[in-house]
């Protein structure tokens, strides 16, 4: 499958495509509006960074306990069901004189109710494309979730120039329902792709199964590491430069979208396959300039080019699928989900804390340094394992 045409006239891909849309709105614009109401309550960049990202830091609690559910669980009951959870969390989050432990507690929540999306959508999407549609299908999500960024962001930002943030909490929250009842009504009620019932010990069963291959283990320390620093980062626009957050957002997703594009659809496989160390390296370069103190324009261009990197995940995600047999196709991608959505929020925590002893440039300069250097790491231990597979080989041999 290498057509859009093909991959749209797919039963369900449109209505799941059209769901996945509308729900990285309302969590772009929910973000934000919170972010600017606890930070012009508080003005502390950590709490701010930590309200915006604070839902990935409990992704991996849920996926120590209930991961399990993503493939034992109905994929279309589920994921309604999490928007709907959504929506009323992110309507609490809107109630005037919210005390800011009550704000964290109902982010906590919401991570652990996200905590089996990730899986059950992944899942999903593997079922309802074939084998050779699954990096279009996967590489048209993620150009969808930059576009919905830069349009989110973008009109989180104007509306919060008309609207105070409760009431954009509020449209975030009606935008959740509508999600909702789009997955209702245009996905077929599947059964669970495996058999059995949810449980704590199954979760912990299989995380150690995907652990165990070295392979895998290197491709979601892949996944989750370089990138998550990098959002460290992110997490710090609101207080680099408050004004224009909402652009810096924008330009982030508009460079994630390129990026998603480009691989997605016009990067040959064998080119693809070599491209994710260089990519990483990207994703972090541009932000060790902000080292410079730079100002708009030149920071909304540093975050663009930087977030082309974020197509390195696509490669990742391929791979990933590739070392996974099916009937665990959930549990992989959730556990995936899990990783970087986890460590996305220590790291928006990490960056906060370091822009509160030094300041929110230097704190991404430091950041971004971290990624690069994990990157190099991961690349010079995947080198080392190619190599002693043909030792051990010969040895046999």
């Amino acid at each position: 499958m290498r057509s859009y045409r093909e991959l749209f006239r797919t039963p369900e891909y449109t209505p799941f495509f059209f769901s996945f849309a509308a729900q990285t709105a309302a969590l772009t614009i929910s973000g934000l509006a919170l972010a600017t109401l606890v930070y012009r309550a508080t003005a502390s960049p950590l709490l701010s960074a930590v309200s915006m990202f604070g839902p990935q830091l409990a992704q991996m609690l849920g996926a120590t306990f209930f991961l399990s559910g993503a493939d034992r669980l109905p994929p279309r009951v589920t994921l309604s069901g999490i928007n709907s959870a959504f929506a009323v969390c992110t309507a609490l989050l809107a109630l005037p004189g919210l005390p800011l432990g009550a704000v964290f507690g109902i982010v906590f929540l919401q991570g652990l109710i996200a905590s089996m999306g990730g899986g059950v959508s992944g899942g999903l999407l593997n079922e309802i494309l074939t084998k050779d549609g699954y990096l279009l299908g996967r590489s048209v999500f993620n150009m969808a979730s930059g576009l919905m960024q830069v349009t989110g962001f973008a009109l989180g930002g104007a509306l919060l120039t008309l609207l105070s943030p409760r009431v954009c909490l509020l449209l975030s929250a009606a935008l959740y329902a509508i999600t909702a009842l789009v997955i209702r009504l245009g996905l077929t009620a599947r059964p669970p792709r495996s058999a059995g019932r949810p449980s704590v010990a199954a979760t912990w069963r299989t995380n150690a199964l995907l652990w165990s291959s070295r392979p895998r283990r290197l491709t979601y320390l892949g996944l989750w590491v370089p990138n998550g620093l990098v959002v460290g980062c992110e997490s710090l626009y609101v207080s680099y430069d408050s004004g224009s957050a909402g652009a810096l957002f924008a330009s982030a997703a508009l460079g994630m979208f390129v990026g998603d594009l480009t691989l997605g659809r016009f990067v040959p496989p064998a080119l693809r396959s070599r491209l994710d160390i260089p990519l990483r390296l990207l994703l972090a370069t541009p932000y060790l300039f902000f080292a410079l103190r730079p100002g708009m324009p030149w920071a909304a261009i540093a975050a663009c080019v930087a977030s082309i990197g974020f197509g390195a995940s696509l490669v990742l995600q391929e791979r990933l699928m590739e070392l996974t047999p099916d009937e665990l196709a959930g549990h992989a991608q959730g556990l995936r989900s899990a990783g970087m959505l986890t460590m996305q929020g220590l790291s928006a925590a990490v960056a906060g804390t370091l822009a509160q002893l030094t300041s929110p440039g230097t704190a991404m300069t430091l950041m971004a340094a971290a990624s690069a250097a994990v990157t190099l790491t991961l690349a010079a231990l995947a080198r080392e394992g190619r190599r002693k597979v043909p030792e051990v080989q010969t040895a046999q041999g």
